[in-house]
């Protein structure tokens, strides 16, 4: 594979890579490049996921040394499953199994858990130097990669720290890459700035899409901070299971949420069901999206590309109804395999209704 096409695998179904230059560099490079993603074992894993779970396999296959840090400490901190830590440890074990039956093999990621990295007080020097070398304003800023505003930390100290155990992180692991999705930008721009003064690997940033809501709200036509602040509101989210798909749903529920999604005609931005087919469906290779419609509505079509998909749709020759019952039926086949393991794990089954439990407490 030459730089072009890893270069290709790498950022392609992103936002943004910061930058693409210094991306380009460390392929030709010929390093051994090292990449990470964390993510916060927080409960039920919902079909946002599965975004960056693909980005973490094309990353793979571009020859990228990938580590997945199970974030616990952090989900402590953000208050996830009531700061259960036995109980995030249990989450991460779901998300595990999800990413091994979408064909990320367990020979091909090292998985890291944050009590490994808090335990080397390497670590702790790391994070107070990059504490004395920032502002408490920054932090508090990027205080939107946990999905909060920045006051709150008024009544949580603990969350000042977050922010800049994500920075270590970056740096304890001696990372090229951080991928994540955009609501992690500032951490990942935080850790480029400090990278410099703190005698670090500057990392090549890459974020992915975030789902939008099913419920279709709207986002602020406004500043990035200011949008930063109420990104938690317009994303599918575990904690408001009604704007979420999640992998371990029914046929049925499937079908119910996508027919009650928002979905205007013409329009693509924030339509969350056009995000699914984009991000999620056709990140596959070879992926075909058939419609099945009466001959007086058009007859059956295929779509080979997204871009065929968006122009029909955009142009109102194809109606919202179809691409609901096609992007249903599409996604119900590709989690097919991940809800038949989850059934079949007695283990899993049973840490789903406790998280359900605990989520809905």
């Amino acid at each position: 594979m030459d730089i072009d096409e890893r270069m290709n695998l790498v950022s392609r179904n992103t936002l943004e890579v910061v930058t693409a230059g210094d991306l380009k560099k460390k392929l030709e490079s010929g390093e051994k490049l090292k990449g990470y993603l964390g993510f916060e074992p927080s409960g039920l894993a919902h079909i946002g996921w599965l975004v960056w779970m693909y980005k973490v396999k094309d990353m793979i296959d571009a020859g990228v040394h990938f580590t997945i840090l199970e974030a616990t400490w952090h989900a402590m901190i953000n208050d996830k499953l009531g700061g259960d830590l036995k109980l995030i440890r249990r989450s991460a074990e779901l998300v595990r199994s999800i990413m091994s039956i979408i064909g990320i093999s367990p020979d091909k990621v090292k998985f890291v858990d944050a009590e490994t990295l808090v335990s080397d007080k390497d670590y702790w020097e790391l994070l107070i130097k990059a504490g004395k070398n920032s502002t408490l304003a920054r932090i508090k800023r990027a205080l939107t990669i946990m999905g909060r505003k920045s006051d709150e930390a008024e009544m949580d100290f603990s969350k000042l720290i977050y922010p800049l155990m994500q920075v270590t992180d970056i740096f304890y692991l001696d990372l090229d890459i951080a991928l994540g999705g955009m609501d992690q930008r500032k951490a990942h721009m935080l850790a480029r700035d400090l990278a410099e003064r703190l005698g670090r690997k500057k990392p090549v940033a890459i974020h992915t899409p975030l789902i939008s809501s099913l419920r279709g709200e709207r986002r602020m036509d406004t500043s990035r901070d200011e949008i930063d602040e109420f990104l938690a509101d317009v994303k599918m989210s575990k904690s408001k299971p009604e704007t979420a798909i999640f992998v371990h749903d029914s046929p049925e529920e499937v079908r119910r949420k996508i027919k009650a999604a928002y979905c205007p005609a013409r329009q693509v931005k924030q339509n969350p069901i056009l995000e699914i087919d984009k991000y999620i469906l056709f990140s596959r290779d070879d992926f075909v999206l058939h419609i099945e419609r009466p001959e007086r509505y058009g007859g059956p079509i295929d779509y080979y590309s997204y871009d065929e998909l968006e122009k029909d749709y955009v142009e109102g020759r194809l109606h919202p109804l179809d691409l609901k019952k096609a992007t249903a039926d599409a996604l119900i086949s590709l989690l097919k395999p991940i809800r038949n393991m989850i059934e079949n794990d007695k283990r899993l089954m049973e840490l789903i209704r406790t998280i359900e439990t605990k989520v809905t407490r």
